[in-house]
């Protein structure tokens, strides 16, 4: 399952008074953020398996076997209606950097709400295949325009004390919007009419109109403000989001903090994509390409397999309720997203890795066995498919889920941060659209297919070791230490320097309050106020 990346910039209000309304406001719209991606994500499943769609879209088939409701498309409609979103998201994706530098934060929001909209409008009003699929490519681009916009705008913002709340929240809400998917999906099944997939798709409508209105009243981004030169609308935004006046000093304070954080990058200077792949002394080069492929291996895990094909292929398989199925899937991704928020920062991202892929592993091997082994006929035995791919799913959703993009978060030094993220979120836009893709002509049978069926499972249990591997030797475990200081650069001196700033370079003045910062961050902070050619490392 795709996520959205975490954009680096700090949040704001460390020290201001903990406003719940606010902090209920900001989770709530990050949640309707990530419900609209999630749910656009999640329904292509299930509509691709209902009656009414099959017989608009498609054509009549005698092999009840395959097709029960009589109706087919082929594979290669199959694998472009799945699949084009994600290429329409990567795109999409690739424009939400530019447009929210150019539009803000919330400008951007807005955009992407009206190309998803417009893509929404035709998908439901539609009558032939290809005004559909390019409906989808339109949806696309919108999501990808909110995949990069609003984690950028909600990390921009959010005030320090909920700050990992609301990033986690958003990500948790991307598996609410699939449950969601399944949910609508299943109510609307049985109808013999059109309603049946456009209520789900229109449903969509919805989740965009709510998160527009809720931007209306929020503010922007004060670090865009703030870039543009717009001191006082900064102030403005900041007291709104601190609940503070604009001309408070805690307001003064952050605003001063953004400055001198712009500065730093400013004075850093601009790096290309060239410079992603010099292998400097810190080893850009590996942490670029370590982005990049655990961007690869979270896809193919092979968990876009269930969220995209699992209505037709629990149907295919001789399971009687095969959107129930969907619905129970989802529900086991949205509750066992929760230990995964929490066991992150307990054990350890690269310990979670290794173990959750070691486990999705022995779960995809033991489907593909039993699979091949018993008849669809056999109910005791597609129960216990049902059951592994459950304990499958929360192997996913616990680990490499969120994980991956954490460790996407954490891995990049500040002056190539922005484009190193930028090529690991299309790593995994490409590779959710390859899979996307080629799945159809994997698992169906038919000419031009290689008919694998549930043997395909024996593929994603390979990749799955794979990832074990690949975590073993490639990941670092950043756990308890900053974006800027992980293991690829970590030094005894370095060390040191932070031990020396965390004691020595607290003083009475402006980093008194030491709940404002943690020990990178004061090593930071004080570097802008240490004379030039003070020898530091």
């Amino acid at each position: 399952m795709a996520g959205g990346p975490v954009a680096a910039s700090g949040s704001v209000g460390a020290n201001a008074p903990k406003s719940k309304l606010a902090g209920i406001l900001m989770v709530s719209f990050a949640c309707f953020g990530g419900i609209l991606y999630g749910y656009d994500t999640g329904t292509i499943s299930g509509i691709t398996a209902m009656k009414d769609w099959l017989r608009l879209m498609g054509k009549p088939t005698n092999d009840l076997a395959q097709h029960p409701t009589g109706y087919m498309i082929t594979s290669s409609q199959q694998s472009l209606v799945t699949s084009i979103l994600s290429l329409g998201t990567f795109f999409g994706a690739l424009f939400g950097s530019p447009l929210s530098d150019t539009l803000g934060r919330r400008g951007a929001i807005f955009v992407a709400c009206l190309v998803f909209v417009f893509g929404v409008s035709m998908q439901t009003g539609c009558h032939t295949f290809a005004l559909f699929v390019v409906g989808r490519v339109f949806a696309g681009l919108g999501v990808g325009i909110v995949s990069t916009a609003i984690p950028m705008y909600l990390s921009e913002c959010s005030p320090k004390w909920i700050r990992g709340a609301v990033v986690s929240g958003y990500q948790w809400a991307i598996t609410i919007g699939l449950l969601l998917a399944s949910v609508v999906n299943n109510a609307t099944q049985d109808r013999d009419d059109h309603s049946a997939w456009r209520i789900p798709t229109a449903v969509q409508l919805i989740w965009a109109f709510v998160l527009s209105v809720g931007m209306i009243w929020l503010p922007e981004s004060p670090r865009f403000l703030v870039k543009k030169g717009r001191l006082d609308a900064a102030a403005a935004s900041l007291g709104r989001l601190t609940s503070l006046p604009p001309n408070d000093p805690e307001v003064e304070f952050e605003l001063n903090d953004i400055q001198a954080a712009l500065k730093e990058e400013e004075e850093l200077g601009e790096s290309s994509y060239l410079d992603c792949f010099r292998p400097t002394h810190n080893k850009i080069l590996l942490r670029t390409l370590t982005g990049i492929f655990i961007q690869a291996w979270q896809q193919l895990t092979g968990i876009n397999f269930i969220f995209y094909y699992g209505t037709a292929f629990f149907q295919n398989s001789g399971i009687k309720d095969p959107f129930l199925t969907t619905v129970a899937t989802n529900i086991v991704n949205v509750f066992m997203t929760l230990p995964g928020m929490w066991g992150v920062e307990r054990f350890g991202r690269r310990t979670l890795l290794i173990w959750g892929a070691a486990w999705m592993c022995m779960c995809e091997f033991l489907v593909a066995i039993i699979g091949v082994t018993i008849s669809v006929q056999n109910t005791s035995g597609q129960k216990g498919l049902v059951a592994l791919v459950c304990l499958y799913i929360a192997g996913f959703a616990s680990t490499w889920g969120p994980i991956a993009w954490v460790i996407t978060g954490e891995i990049f030094p500040l002056n190539v941060r922005a484009k190193a993220m930028s090529l690991s979120v299309a790593s995994n836009w490409l590779w959710n659209f390859g899979i996307g893709y080629a799945t159809p002509y994997l698992v169906n049978t038919g000419p031009g297919n290689a008919g694998l069926q549930v043997k395909v499972f024996f593929i994603w249990g390979s990749t799955c070791a794979c990832c074990v591997i690949f975590a073993y030797f490639c990941v670092p475990e950043v756990r308890t230490l900053s974006i800027s200081l992980s293991p690829f650069s970590l030094s005894r001196s370095s060390l040191l320097i932070m031990a020396v700033l965390s004691f020595l370079y607290v003083d009475k003045g402006t980093l008194a309050r030491t709940d404002r910062y943690s020990i990178p961050e004061l090593h930071a902070t004080h570097l802008r106020q240490v004379p030039s050619g003070t020898p530091c490392q």
